[in-house]
């Protein structure tokens, strides 16, 4: 039984979607149960129900015991194991599965076949739960850099984070990538030294590291009692007690006396705690250098201060694997982590220019809501929402500012990743899902009274592209749909049209990112896809100025085929905004005014495949200025053939040459690679523009021939240990040099020679 302030008594209870529900009416779904569906006869009296003695507690309460965090890491550190003993200790599931499970079952956050049998996880699985009284909402995030997209998605909506690193391998590549989305979406984090049970592990070691490579201003709040197989407990540093992990599951905990013989260790190891928190807390410093004794509350209370300021990060211990550390874990996201309304979030005003507006965070404000994640689930289009002010109700309407679209919300439910649970209303710092509604990944939602739209999320730009098209053309109907709706829900993930090789081209993050895509659409919708490497959009262009004087004329019984034109091409000075200009000079009428757009079509068309290497010339200028007609034989299709055939008569006369696509490459290394890159650039025959230097990173820009870049990114992981990353935006076309036109001229001679 549940009881709300005004003293009526509800029952707790969870609707299960009946039949008479259409599968796309708009619905409220809760990743987590801060209020499970209470229902009762005076609903109508509470909906009502704004007094002021139920204005404070009904949110404040609830506001300050959520905390919406995400697990973010290096590849194979731990984060799904991690998540998956949480949600054991907290009961929101019975038994524990390994990632990779010998039973078969795999971790309760992969629910995807392809992440359980991979072993990686690929989408944020999202899910909810309960600890000391407190909600802790919990997005398991991807460690893959292929993947970073669903990491900045997840970051953008969360206070506070994990930062899983691993106890043998240390501060790893995408360890430094996932710290760097933290620090730009301003997260406060605290750090989590897995995997003391390995052999090898050192977590003073990873310490160390972390304050040098990601320049954190850190200190152990815990240290371990043994290491690899001797891994016992953990000391708290703040409380001065041992903690032991007894049962079949770890989920006894035992709290003794710290052991004589690490006394000396944990003094020391206190006291550079309340060094390094004094250093960015006014208050314990002035207590420090009073030498006064710290009490647990005044440190605990300066970590949280410090940490929620993004001023330091506390880093704990354990084994998630060994169920070790976990419990303390959860106990130090309460302590240390911010609830919604600490954390200061921006929108910007679409009706001031976008003026930025500081959002009060509470519930009592206008609804600002952000669609951060799409999903296709059983029942149609799941739109994940945060919501950053105000409240959502069943029966409300809710407006797209991205697309001025009016929306009803209908029933509700909650989701934990595959299964449902459901809820009627939602506030300020809660993360909702909602049914049946068309967006797209990062629009924003409000209640009609304001017109904000929170920050575009920061979307990386495509880096890898593949032809792909399937082996059978029946299934060209569920490929499309698989396209579509994987673009919905991956803004990193495009879809275009080669409109002279007419394949389709799917561009992604890297090689795997597109790999999971071809993957998924064989298993999800059973398509098989053949894949090939797509063709550089290569263009052709003219030098010089040339003449064409051509009489098309043909005689076979009946009406023939008559038409003469003349005129000169030249090349469209640079600069111009169009790359196809056709003037008619003729004065008189040489040429019936009728058939001169047949002519226009005819030099349009023969323009569409140079004799080069067949691919469209562009910054072409055709003057028209003489020509001749037949009173009979002359007809629209005489002059287009007429047309077609001048051009191609004249164009090796106007000394065409190819374009290439070039791209401007734009890369963030460390500087000890820095010399390997920019010799790497050169030999893809790039040219650098500008070097930049930021931090411990070098930040070059190149402009590079498309053509040299294929295979980069994985050349690249390799050149920097995967420390650096790269993006890459179309720049212009410009003429390639006289040897690699000689050998495209002749592989395009063998290829139609072969045909």
């Amino acid at each position: 039984m549940t009881r709300f302030q005004n003293g009526s008594r509800l029952l707790s209870y969870t609707f299960f979607r009946s039949k008479t529900t259409s599968p796309v009416s708009p619905t409220i779904a809760l990743i987590q149960g801060n209020f499970q569906i209470q229902h009762s006869r005076h609903f109508s009296n509470l909906a009502r129900a704004t007094t002021k003695e139920e204005k404070e507690p009904w949110w404040k309460d609830s506001m300050e015991r959520l905390r919406n965090i995400g697990i973010s890491a290096h590849i194979d550190s731990g984060k799904t194991t991690l998540t998956e003993r949480i949600l054991y200790y907290t009961g929101r599931i019975h038994e524990i599965h390994e990632v990779r499970g010998r039973d078969g079952v795999g971790a309760k956050m992969d629910s995807m076949d392809l992440e359980r049998e991979k072993g990686i996880t690929i989408q944020s699985a999202a899910t909810y739960c309960t600890w000391n009284g407190y909600q802790v909402n919990i997005i398991d995030t991807p460690g893959h850099v292929d993947f970073t997209i669903e990491v900045e998605r997840a970051l953008r909506v969360l206070d506070g984070a994990i930062l899983v690193l691993c106890s043998v391998g240390g501060v790893q590549s995408q360890s430094i990538t996932v710290d760097r989305q933290m620090r730009r979406y301003e997260v406060p984090r605290l750090a989590f030294i897995n995997k003391l049970d390995r052999m090898g592990a050192d977590p003073w070691k990873v310490l160390n590291q972390a304050r040098s490579k990601l320049r954190h201003h850190s200190a152990a709040v815990q240290v371990p009692i043994g290491l690899e197989d001797d891994f016992q407990g953990l000391i708290d540093l703040v409380k001065m007690k041992a903690y032991y992990f007894h049962g079949s599951n770890g989920e006894k905990i035992v709290t003794e006396e710290i052991p004589v013989e690490m006394e000396a260790l944990v003094t020391e190891k206190r006291r550079e705690l309340i060094e390094t928190v004094s250093e960015v807390d006014d208050k314990l410093a002035d207590v420090f250098l009073a030498d006064e004794p710290i009490s647990t509350s005044d440190l605990e209370e300066a970590i949280r201060r410090a940490t929620i300021a993004k001023k330091f990060v506390p880093v704990f211990m354990g084994s998630a694997f060994k169920n070790k550390g976990v419990q303390p874990l959860l106990d130090g996201v309460l302590s240390f982590l911010p609830c919604p309304p600490e954390v200061n979030n921006f929108a910007l005003d679409q009706t001031k220019g976008e003026e930025k507006v500081v959002l009060s965070g509470t519930p009592d404000g206008p609804l600002v809501a952000l669609a951060f994640k799409l999903e296709e689930g059983r029942f149609g289009q799941l739109t994940y929402l945060r919501i950053y002010e105000g409240v959502i109700r069943k029966g409300d309407f809710i407006v797209n500012v991205n697309t001025g679209k009016k929306i009803k919300v209908g029933f509700g439910h909650i989701i934990f990743v595959v299964s449902m649970e459901t809820i009627k209303r939602a506030h300020a710092g809660q993360i909702v899902a909602v049914f049946g509604v068309d967006c797209a990944s990062g629009d924003t939602f409000t209640d009609g009274s304001v017109r904000y739209t929170m920050t575009s999320m920061n979307v990386p730009e495509p880096v890898m592209s593949l032809a792909i098209q399937p082996v059978s053309k029946d299934s060209g109907g569920q490929f499309s749909k698989a396209l579509n709706r994987f673009q919905k829900e991956d803004p990193t993930f495009r879809v275009g049209l080669d409109p002279e090789s007419a394949q389709t081209i799917i561009s992604g993050m890297g090689e795997l990112h597109l790999d999971i895509y071809v993957e998924r659409i064989r298993r999800e919708y059973k398509v098989d896809a053949s894949v090939g490497k797509p063709r550089v959009n290569f263009r052709e262009t003219i030098t010089q100025r040339a003449e064409f004087d051509y009489l098309h004329k043909k005689q076979t019984g009946g009406q023939g085929q008559y038409g003469r034109v003349c005129g000169y091409i030249e090349p469209i000075p640079e600069g111009s905004m169009t790359k196809f200009e056709f003037d008619n000079m003729i004065v008189g009428q040489v040429i019936p005014s009728n058939f001169i757009p047949a002519i226009e079509k005819g030099f349009k068309e023969a323009a569409n495949s140079g004799s080069l290497i067949g691919h469209p010339v562009e910054n072409l200028r055709i003057a028209l200025t003489d020509g001749a007609a037949h009173a009979v034989d002359s007809s629209e299709l005489a002059f287009k053939l007429a047309a077609i055939y001048a051009f191609r008569q004249c164009y090796t006369a106007a000394k065409p040459v190819i374009l290439e696509p070039v791209m401007l490459v734009e890369l963030k290394v460390p500087t000890e690679f820095q010399g390997t890159v920019a010799g790497d650039i050169n030999k893809r025959k790039g040219l650098i523009v500008g070097n930049d230097q930021d931090g411990d990173d070098s930040i070059i820009t190149a402009h590079v021939p498309l053509n040299n870049m294929f295979g980069y990114s994985t050349a690249l992981r390799s050149m920097t240990q995967g420390k650096g990353e790269f993006t890459m935006e179309y720049k212009e076309h410009s003429p390639v040099s006289q040897d690699v036109q000689m050998q495209l001229v002749n592989t395009y001679k063998a290829s139609k020679a072969a045909e």
